[in-house]
């Protein structure tokens, strides 16, 4: 069977995976048993894809970034240099805890800032943008802005990237695709 992705010499793939076409796998990076990764992905180098974990289509990550079992990334979501997933909420190296590997969701199209780290069991909405060095303690709303540590929400964000102001009837738009937003109940949808 021809191979339909790209991985550099250094890479190394173990048996079992499951990797897209025009998927671009970079150097020192190891991508770990029973993975898929989607169509189109970019993983930098030095990324550990840990087993069982399962990334969308389009999915970029950068450089030293760990992905650890029990993640799952959807399509068009973006992984910053250096951020970091953890799957055990109280690790010791001395207590085998790999039963206990908890979940986390990252929804559609989100963004994830350089050196931020994603407490497992809390999930990321779609849209949702993590700033950099950002702490993730709870589960993160759709459109979501959240910067420091612990994470705190300031904002939110349109699926461009851009920072939604809301007027007094809860109707903002995005100043580059100009499509436009909801926010009602303390939750936003796009409307158009």
């Amino acid at each position: 069977m021809e191979k339909t992705y790209f991985a550099h010499p250094s890479a190394i793939i173990d048996e079992g995976c499951r990797i897209g076409k025009g998927t671009k796998i970079w150097h020192f990076s190891h991508i770990m048993p029973d993975c898929t990764l989607g169509e189109n992905c970019n993983i930098g180098q030095n990324v550990v894809v840990s087993p069982g974990v399962v990334l969308g289509k389009n999915v970029k990550v950068q450089n030293n970034v760990s992905i650890y079992t029990g993640v799952i990334c959807d399509d068009d979501v973006f992984l910053g240099p250096s951020m970091v997933f953890t799957n055990v909420i109280n690790p010791r190296s001395a207590v085998n805890r790999k039963s206990e590997y908890a979940k986390t969701h990252v929804g559609k199209g989100a963004s994830i800032g350089a050196n931020a780290t994603i407490v497992c069991g809390h999930d990321i909405g779609e849209y949702a943008f993590i700033g950099a060095g950002a702490v993730v303690t709870k589960t993160i709303p759709a459109f979501a802005l959240v910067v420091g540590n612990p994470s705190r929400q300031i904002g939110w964000m349109s699926e461009y990237g851009h920072r939604l102001e809301f007027d007094s009837n809860g109707n903002a738009s995005c100043q580059e695709s100009s499509q436009t937003y909801k926010l009602e109940n303390n939750a936003v949808k796009r409307i158009s």
